[in-house]
């Protein structure tokens, strides 16, 4: 988690936007479903502008909601049908109704193919279009929008994969070994290295021992921006956490790149180090959470979440907590390196 890289990244998926701003594809899931509740009468585009907002904070009113035109899952949820689920989180068929189906309409709209209306409802305009669309980015033209399709939808390009450990190899122990180096070199996890040989990381490793390393094998699972963002979006509104600063963590910490390993084994998307990863299954989450790049992600959120909790909401005592550890922050102040970290990640946040 100790990185001080400043990057930008543009607008993020439910972020409010200014006029100038491009489209941002949730939003029209929010304008539809306000639409269907004869409160938005503007156009389906994406901008989530005074008239949207507005018409949010009626919605709250009417349904006794809290009033902070913010689209959260109570909101969404009150929605009805066309409210959820974000686009992004299911496969979406033909007949289906929903928020993430009206997304997929102006998508294709957006490329060429038009679904004949944008009403998040899934007729045979959508699948037509969606078909065609496949086709010409060879994809498999079935008319069933699953990850891959979502992805390219939403990059306009051929989607790739990550790896994901699943097979085994055996390695003996030298002298100066750590799970840490071994994970490193081997580009798997201490958390996955311990579970496979039942090893306590916090341990010395004797050399000569003969332990099992899972290495990586190709699967259809998605690496992208857009499905990270997606996951961002997705948890920080499970978890209750701003979206703009999840994202702005993440994009600190990794710039989106679910393979980046740190000098000091922070991995992942969210650069989370195996001690942080154990203690937000077993404290935080109370079960165990796959170790793929959704997975690091939420197991990410969640721990933002706890340290918001612990810091009374101050988002800047959290981030240094995230950063140098929670009881020093408590006992030192934030030192000088976190507060350039905190300070960036703050910076970002208002780009997202």
């Amino acid at each position: 988690m100790r990185r001080a890289l400043l990057l930008t990244f543009g607008v993020g998926l439910l972020a409010a936007s200014p006029a100038a701003a491009d489209s941002n594809p949730q939003t029209v899931g929010l304008q539809v479903a306000l639409r269907a509740h004869a409160l938005y009468k503007g156009e389906i585009d994406g901008i989530r502008g005074p008239a949207t907002a507005r018409a949010v904070r009626i919605f709250q009113r009417r349904r006794h909601l809290a009033v902070d035109g913010i689209p959260g899952p109570q909101t969404r949820r009150a929605l009805g049908r066309l409210g959820v689920p974000l686009f992004g989180k299911r496969t979406i068929v033909p007949g289906a109704t929903g928020w993430d189906v009206s997304v997929l309409q102006f998508l294709l709209a957006k490329r060429g193919y038009s679904p004949g209306g944008v009403d998040g409802h899934f007729g045979q305009g959508t699948k037509a279009a969606l078909e065609r669309y496949q086709r010409a980015v060879h994809l498999h033209a079935d008319g069933i929008a699953g990850p891959r399709t979502i992805a390219a939808l939403s990059l306009a390009t051929r989607v790739p994969v990550e790896a994901r450990a699943v097979h085994r190899k055996t390695y003996v122990v030298r002298p100066g070994d750590t799970l840490t180096a071994i994970a490193a070199r081997h580009r798997t996890t201490v958390h996955l290295l311990a579970r496979a040989n039942g090893l306590d990381p916090s341990r010395f490793l004797i050399i000569g021992t003969r332990i099992r390393v899972p290495t990586a094998v190709s699967t259809p699972t998605i690496a992208d921006p857009f499905s990270v963002r997606l996951s961002l979006d997705r948890w920080s509104a499970h978890y209750g956490v701003d979206a703009r600063l999840a994202r702005a963590l993440a994009w600190q910490e990794s710039g989106y790149q679910p393979s980046v390993v740190s000098s000091v084994g922070a991995q992942g998307v969210m650069q989370l180090l195996p001690t942080t990863w154990d203690f937000v299954e077993t404290i935080v989450i109370g079960r165990s959470i796959p170790h793929t790049t959704d997975g690091n992600v939420r197991i990410g959120i969640a721990y933002l979440r706890h340290l918001l909790h612990e810091f009374d909401g101050d988002e800047r005592l959290a981030l240094g907590a995230w950063y140098q550890g929670a009881a020093a922050v408590r006992k030192h102040g934030l030192y000088g390196e976190t507060r350039a970290f905190v300070a960036n990640v703050l910076a970002l946040k208002q780009r997202m």
